[in-house]
């Protein structure tokens, strides 16, 4: 040992007669060392996890709740979606009222921001239109059912209430859908020369008038 610092000594003296002398520290030891990557977020693990499931049993294997949490990647690509879309589940009771619920309802839940509101509405507008489609492609509106499914999809979570118009032709068959007035939390008003106006311009030879109660008072 003491022959080995003598001869480093010597080196050192050497260098500083021939004007080359030289310092180079030793690096430092840091905790992110190259082969150590950044910590994944959890919840990327969770939402492949939730993909898959998707995808091999359909969306029967998934809660309210994971269906909820999908709808939201879009919307919260960088944050988890699963305490957002529990706490919706938990403020409005299902997924159907979550999405059809108001837009100012839905602020008033912590942690939810416009991104988010714009992707539930999306679904509603979805569901809405899906329901639509299936009605006009049928061959008519031949049972009292049918109606009620097809006004249950568009307006049974509507904050206020609604005077609709379905016009028919002869056989049945859905030719518009439309809202004719809408009103506040009990009271809409109806025109009937409105609704019969309307009726001659699309030529509808029937006609069925929806009405709604947001308060379930009749």
């Amino acid at each position: 040992m003491r022959r080995l610092f003598l001869k480093c000594c010597r080196t050192l003296e050497l260098q500083k007669r021939s004007g080359t002398a030289w310092w180079r520290p030793m690096p430092a030891k840091t905790s992110n060392s190259p082969d150590q990557s950044a910590d994944t977020p959890h919840y990327h693990g969770h939402r492949e996890r939730l993909r898959e499931r998707f995808h091999a049993a359909g969306p029967e294997a998934l809660s309210d709740y994971e269906l909820l949490e999908m709808a939201l990647f879009p919307a919260l690509p960088r944050r988890d979606t699963k305490p957002l879309a529990k706490a919706l589940l938990t403020k409005f009771g299902s997924f159907a009222q979550v999405i059809h619920a108001p837009v100012a309802r839905l602020r008033e839940v912590d942690g939810i921001g416009e991104a988010s509101i714009n992707q539930i509405k999306l679904l509603a507008a979805a569901a809405h239109r899906v329901a639509k489609g299936e009605i006009k492609r049928s061959i008519a509106l031949s049972s009292w059912n049918d109606v009620i499914d097809y006004c249950r999809a568009g307006m049974a979570f509507a904050d206020k209430e609604q005077f609709r118009l379905l016009f028919l032709d002869k056989r049945n068959q859905l030719i518009a859908d439309e809202v004719q007035q809408t009103g506040t939390v009990d009271h809409t008003p109806v025109y009937p020369r409105e609704v019969i106006k309307r009726a001659l311009e699309l030529s509808a030879t029937a006609l069925i008038l929806v009405h709604n109660h947001p308060t379930m008072v009749c």
